[in-house]
């Protein structure tokens, strides 16, 4: 157990890090935040900030020296970076769980050897491999395995898609291609777990896009008992799979038929989660302090239905009419420059 009075590592200097730097503190304990960028969210609300590249063995040494506990705050971070801190502190969650979740062939594999559904998908190594996929899956998404979030590194595949230009323009020499999704919904499931194997997971959230970006998530998502059930069961197996320490968020279809089908796996914060700041008495950001510090996991159960609304940048110079707006609750992160897809904050509405 790492008690409070602590010093938390985090990687990472977004939005997901400093509201768990705020929960953090709430709770006792000291964040540092390390992370390339200097303009960072996360270091604005930390007690200390480390300002260099992943692969700074200087700057690592000192960092593992200074904190008691390392988590992140994505999942974009050397693996490199994380084994070498785990020399010398707890890494929750550590490498392993990385090497699976940043490559999305791993983790499809990882997750259909489990014997849970996945969307179909196939390994694209070549133009060739693309036309193949594209004759065995139909029309579907190409992604990138690895860096790619909120629609990045990702194009549509229809019968009209040259093959060639395709796989040159996302320029990776190992891609996923992804068969089409006829769903009713999109959902996810935030589930938290300690080192002792303690679990706690919040009720499933129904997530619509715009523009490929998270816009609202409801919660609950308008489910049947028995399939929020089976949601929140998938996201518990897998978890335990990996051997998790700390959150995840898994993302899934829900198609026509009823079938529920797991997109994509996040080990840390999620933006389906944010809702939970608001409408329970212990927020996702807490949880994963809890979790990583291998403290008793709090209750996931809402006192309240909620709709959370991401702030997409200049949606956010509307910040004084929802100020005005009666129980509007409005987080802004802190960010300097507002630009076109970034995310800038979010509001909450209660729905008693």
């Amino acid at each position: 157990m790492i008690p409070p009075g602590s010093t938390i590592g985090i990687l990472g200097g977004g939005q997901l890090g400093r509201m768990t730097a705020m929960a953090a503190a709430r709770l006792g304990y000291r964040c540092h935040i390390f992370a390339p960028e200097a303009e960072s969210p996360a270091a604005d609300v930390a007690a200390a900030f480390t300002c260099a590249p992943y692969e700074d063995e200087a700057a690592l040494a000192a960092f593992a020296a200074a904190v008691d506990v390392v988590t992140l705050e994505f999942e974009n971070v050397p693996v490199s970076a994380v084994e070498r801190l785990a020399r010398e502190r707890p890494v929750r969650p550590g490498a392993r769980v990385l090497r699976i979740t940043q490559d999305r062939l791993a983790e499809k594999d990882f997750v259909r050897g489990l014997g849970i559904p996945v969307t179909r998908y196939a390994r694209v190594g070549s133009p060739a491999d693309l036309a193949a996929a594209r004759e065995r899956l139909g029309h579907g998404v190409l992604k990138t395995t690895r860096l790619g979030y909120d629609g990045k590194g990702q194009l549509r595949v229809t019968a009209e898609t040259d093959p060639e230009a395709a796989f040159a323009r996302l320029g990776q020499p190992v891609l996923i291609h992804e068969a089409w999704v006829d769903f009713a919904l999109e959902l996810s499931v935030v589930t938290a777990r300690n080192s002792k194997g303690q679990q706690a997971s919040y009720v499933p959230v129904e997530n619509r896009h715009r523009h490929h970006i998270l816009d609202v998530t409801i919660a609950p998502a308008p489910l049947p008992e028995t399939l929020a059930a089976r949601a929140v069961g998938i996201a518990e197996r897998i978890a335990q799979a990996l051997g998790l320490e700390g959150l995840l968020a898994v993302e899934m279809f829900l198609t026509r038929s009823g079938e529920l089908l797991v997109n994509e796996l996040a080990p840390r914060p999620h933006n389906s989660g944010h809702w939970t700041i608001d409408a329970c008495a212990v927020s996702q950001f807490e949880q994963h302090v809890r979790a990583v510090c291998d403290l008793p996991l709090g209750d996931p159960t809402r006192f309240a239905d909620a709709e959370m609304q991401n702030l997409i940048g200049h949606d956010v110079d509307h910040w004084p009419e929802l100020l005005a707006e009666p129980g509007a609750r409005l987080h802004l992160y802190g960010k300097r420059e507002t630009r076109e897809g970034r995310k800038m904050g979010h509001v909450t509405r209660l729905k008693r």
